[in-house]
């Protein structure tokens, strides 16, 4: 892949574009508290933060039943509803990444899975609501990734043709739905990957050991 092959980049949100673990942990530890569980350390429970809150409840308590889950679950979205964004920021280099972008003229956009309710306020405190060209959610098509309903909805936001779009994410079920897409996949290698990942293994064209490769990628 190279540069010139790319018209439009969209992300991943949480562990791509931003580090929202911080703000996702806290929920999760004031939920835990109030059912009597003690707090997990933001380092443990980084590399869930991708996969959803029931993924964070499971890896915290990953012994208590099925109900006791969805229950603490619930608590979860509701103090995460109350204190998202607080302690959310973009990654390093990608505030200067998207400069750069806005320099080139290259559109850019968010492809996330979380729902809208919980991604716009993010997107908006983030400080991006009136830079990205789109904003697709999890809730935005009836099917979420790694489908490909909401890539190619965002590609037609950007006005960009599939094959020369970067979609960058650090799950593999972002680079399935890029490659579904026929997008150019970019591994996000410094988002929320755990030891059992294999990123070797999944589709892509592409992959960024942090916020300053990729910035150099445009750069060159």
């Amino acid at each position: 892949m190279q540069k010139h092959d790319v018209k439009g980049v969209l992300f991943d949100l949480d562990g791509t574009l931003a580090d929202t673990a911080p703000d996702l942990v806290h929920a999760l530890n004031l939920s835990l508290n109030d059912a009597g569980f003690s707090a997990q350390p933001l380092d443990k429970m980084r590399h869930a933060a991708s996969h959803g809150s029931l993924f964070l409840v499971k890896t915290a308590i990953p012994d208590a039943d099925e109900a006791l889950q969805v229950l603490i679950q619930q608590g979860l979205l509701q103090h995460y509803g109350r204190i998202n964004g607080d302690l959310s920021r973009l990654f390093d280099n990608l505030p200067e990444l998207l400069t750069l972008l806005d320099q080139q003229g290259i559109p850019y956009g968010v492809v996330t899975n979380k729902p809208a309710r919980f991604a716009r306020p993010l997107v908006e405190k983030l400080g991006l609501t009136c830079q990205l060209k789109a904003m697709i959610s999890g809730d935005s098509t009836r099917h979420a990734k790694p489908h490909t309903a909401p890539m190619l909805l965002a590609a037609q936001q950007i006005a960009t043709p599939p094959e020369h779009i970067l979609y960058l994410g650090d799950a593999e079920r972002d680079l399935v739905a890029a490659h579904n897409a026929n997008m150019l996949g970019g591994i996000a290698l410094w988002g929320y990957l755990s030891a059992t990942d294999t990123p070797d293994l999944w589709p892509s064209k592409h992959q960024f050991e942090h916020g300053a490769s990729l910035r150099q990628f445009f750069s060159e």
